[in-house]
């Protein structure tokens, strides 16, 4: 057995690192994925006000800006029993349906997309070719025109001749893994341009209502404090306006896309690469009128969509078998004398992530899952979505489990959530219309219960996210997450159990070691998010260390001290 190491995983943001045993013909028999740092947030949100949980545990992460944010606030109002009013649900979902929506599109284009499309080979294209292939897949395609894909082709031929290639770099460029023609690489390539601007504005959306993104700080324990936004018509237009915009992109850009390169990676669908242990969990959630939900609930055991459960949250644990935690506190082990992570023996501890288990199972969880389940729930608004994508492709539903099929999934509910979240604008625009404009449940908190314990399971853009908080003294006493990559990219448990990112690399055949592609694209197809963890701090507050940093082309050199407050 070879081992290889890849470190860092994620192509924006790291500290994801894996490590996969391959035999003498390059397929891999085993896998190791770490988290590589710690996070502490729970520790800083000890003994602090409960109503400011939503303020710091926001800043767990700034890739999934409001979720965490809103999560902390639903978790104290849970242990309260506080109901915000119905307009603060309604500006709350919108916030989260548009992050679903610029996080999906951001995940493929910018931080997915190259482990599929050859830069390089994108120079070779003919541009009137790559205006007909886009008709392939689209009636009216996105910018779609001779002079532009010029202009694109162009604009990546001087960062290439110039050894700029900036977003570009280090890729694996050539590989044998690389399946599309020129054309095909230089149309996707003009839509990850044309995407940086739709990033840009669909975050405008969610600060319209969220006052900022990232971290929104208009949540509040009791609804939300937006309210001059909700009553002036000209933002709600300017709301309305951003996501037509975004719609026209996901369904004239995006979906097609994605039609693409399913029809380009068809044989390697078909194959199950990537695909992991079949176990799907959803809480479902987002109801759009007084009966109908977005997503259902529940969970799909070994590909089994006849026989679904509902979903219970008594039957979670949590496990730190193989986690750098001993008693629930940190407990870092050190590395092998080579930098490899101590895997050898079945007790060894590799990565910061705890495995979360239900009912003693993994678990997959994010837009796959949610899509499979709703699905095979019978929900009647995803179904037409999820039946158009797979006749236009000829895939069946288990194709959908799959590393292609992964980000299919993630398009597919991306282009429903796209239309359906005008049904939550008009429920807003209809309730300020007949003068309901509550945003507020005023409760004492002075004489409110000292001691209480809460809890709440959102589905945000990556998966199952679930906050538990216990209160003692009006104080938050234990703090507890579980992320969506808590779930997918947890270690082995005490059984063995691989994680969904682990399993899902098993019996993946590497062309070339040296470049491993084919690892990054099964782990990348997740949307891993990292972010969840800070660095360890010292609580008595002294001085960790002090580094220098030159800044730009100025010979300045600015001392940083890393301090804990």
């Amino acid at each position: 057995m070879k081992k290889i190491v890849i470190d860092p995983i994620t192509r924006i943001e790291g500290h994801l690192r894996a490590e996969v045993e391959i035999d003498e013909e390059g397929v891999i028999k085993e896998a190791y994925v770490s988290g590589q740092l710690f996070r502490g947030i729970e520790i800083i949100l000890k003994d602090r006000d409960p109503r400011d949980a939503g303020l710091l545990a926001g800043r767990i992460c700034g890739v999934c800006t409001n979720s965490h944010f809103r999560a902390a606030v639903s978790s104290v109002e849970n242990a309260y029993d506080i109901i915000p009013p119905q307009n603060a649900e309604i500006i709350r979902d919108l916030m989260s349906l548009a992050l679903f929506i610029q996080d999906h599109v951001t995940h493929f284009y910018h931080l997915h997309l190259l482990d599929f499309v050859d830069v390089t080979k994108a120079l070779e294209a003919d541009p009137k070719m790559t205006s007909k292939t886009a008709h392939l897949y689209a009636s009216q395609p996105y910018a779609n025109s001779h002079a532009h894909y010029v202009y694109v082709k162009e604009k990546l031929a001087k960062f290439v001749s110039s050894g700029r290639l900036g977003p570009f770099s280090n890729g694996y460029w050539g590989h044998t893994d690389y399946k599309l023609t020129p054309e095909e690489n230089l149309l996707l390539l003009s839509h990850y341009l044309e995407a940086l601007k739709f990033q840009s504005d669909i975050s405008k959306a969610i600060a319209i209502f969220g006052s900022k993104t990232p971290h929104p700080q208009t949540i509040v324990v009791g609804g939300i404090t937006s309210v001059a936004d909700m009553l002036n018509p000209q933002r709600l237009n300017d709301f309305i306006f951003i996501l037509k915009e975004a719609k026209g992109f996901i369904d004239r850009a995006y979906i097609p896309d994605m039609k693409l390169l399913a029809t380009a990676y068809r044989d390697e669908i078909k194959s199950a690469s990537g695909r992991s242990a079949g176990n799907f969990l959803s809480v479902g959630g987002y109801c759009f009128d007084t009966e109908n939900l977005l997503f259902e609930n529940g969970v799909i055991y070994n590909h089994d969509f006849e026989n679904i459960e509902n979903f219970d949250s008594q039957l979670i644990t949590e496990e730190v078998e193989r986690a750098w935690y001993k008693d629930d506190q940190p407990y870092y082990t050190d590395l092998n004398k080579d930098g490899t992570l101590k895997t050898a023996q079945k007790d060894d501890k590799y990565s910061w992530i705890k495995a979360p288990r239900y009912d003693g199972k993994t678990m997959e969880s994010g837009p796959l899952a949610r899509v499979l389940i709703s699905y095979a729930q019978g929900n009647r608004f995803i179904k037409p979505f999820v039946d158009e994508f797979l006749t236009f492709c000829n895939l069946e539903l288990l194709d959908l489990s799959t590393t292609v099929g992964r980000n299919a999934a993630r398009a597919i509910e991306t282009a429903y959530l796209s239309e359906y979240i005008f049904k939550f604008i008009n429920k807003l625009v209809q309730n300020v219309k007949y003068y309901d404009t509550k945003t507020w449940t005023k409760y004492a908190f002075e004489t409110i219960a000292k001691e209480a314990n809460g809890k709440t399971f959102l589905e945000v853009p990556r998966g199952v996210l679930s906050h538990f908080i216990n209160i003692e003294d009006q104080k938050i006493k234990n703090y507890q997450v579980i992320a969506p990559t808590t779930w997918n990219a947890s270690p082995k448990d005490s059984k063995g159990q691989r994680g969904p990112y682990e399993e899902a690399l098993i019996g993946i055949k590497l062309d070339d070691p040296s470049r491993p592609l084919e690892v990054l694209k099964v782990l990348h197809s997740f949307d891993p998010c990292l972010a969840c963890a800070v660095h360890v701090m010292d609580t008595k507050g002294k001085d960790l260390g002090a580094y220098k940093m030159n800044l730009n082309d100025r010979k300045e050199e600015i001392a940083c001290q890393n301090r804990t407050r």
